[in-house]
């Protein structure tokens, strides 16, 4: 079993495009144009209003004085608050189900941690995405900013009603269920990829919570610029979420070996 350990500073079965596939119909989306409710390290809730203009958000850090280049400190989007607590991965549970024969399911979700990318291998099996080296998938989840997960853990009724400590050998299996990812230059823009959630738990709001949960963590960040790349039949399900495709005009570039 090959663990990756993650650091938080480092609906259908394709909603993003699959690797390596990547069809002439597919379609760059920008989250933007939004009022975002946002935890911020306290117990209150801010709220975090996205730049307007996407092109002047990208060059809020740069500022032009006889044709040299300054780099800035943009303003602050977040009121500062006393004794704010820090940005620490986080996890919890998302939903939790009474099942047959006594069991107990919780959806857990969280923004860190560890994976097995035999697991993530497996999911990716199961929504029919090709395969990938798994030193490769192992890098990019090492590298990427963000790796927000779903487990699915199954326990008994007893575990639950019993008293802390002497249960653990009853709790089962720890299954992975959903991941998204985001890159990120810890600064000012985001990218998530390889958004998806096991066929088993599909329809069931899942992905929507998994990719919502995401973004606000982002934005917990002060990340505004949030972009991700999408199949076409999936397009509306991010547009749902407050993603915009070719806002201003702006189109996604790719380069194709020939």
């Amino acid at each position: 079993m090959l663990l990756i350990p993650i650091s938080s500073s480092s609906s259908s079965s394709s909603s993003i495009l699959p690797p390596n596939s990547y069809p002439s119909n597919h379609h760059s989306l920008f989250f933007s144009n939004l009022t975002y409710p946002i935890p911020h390290g306290s117990r209150k809730l801010k709220t975090l209003r996205l730049r307007a203009n996407f092109w002047e958000s990208i060059r809020s850090g740069f500022v032009k004085n006889n044709n040299s280049t300054q780099l800035v400190e943009p303003p602050s989007i977040v009121e500062e608050e006393e004794e704010t607590e820090p940005l620490l991965p986080v996890e919890f549970t998302l939903v939790e189900r009474n099942l047959e024969d006594g069991l107990i399911e919780e959806i857990i979700f969280s923004s860190g941690g560890e994976i097995d990318v035999y697991d993530l291998q497996g999911l990716c099996d199961k929504v029919g995405w090709p395969r990938r080296p798994l030193v490769k998938l192992a890098a990019a989840l090492k590298n990427s900013y963000m790796v927000a997960t779903l487990h699915s853990v199954m326990k008994s009724s007893s575990d639950s009603d019993s008293s802390e400590g002497g249960n653990e050998e009853k709790q089962q299996e720890k299954k992975l269920i959903g991941m998204a990812r985001a890159t990120s230059d810890h600064a000012f823009n985001a990218t998530i990829w390889d958004v998806l959630v096991d066929p088993e738990y599909q329809g069931q709001g899942l992905g929507k919570a998994l990719v919502e949960k995401l973004v606000r963590a982002l934005l917990q960040r002060d990340i505004g610029n949030i972009s991700l790349f999408a199949d076409s039949q999936v397009v509306d399900f991010y547009q749902n979420l407050g993603f915009e495709a070719d806002p201003e005009g702006i189109k996604g570039m790719f380069w194709y070996p020939k």
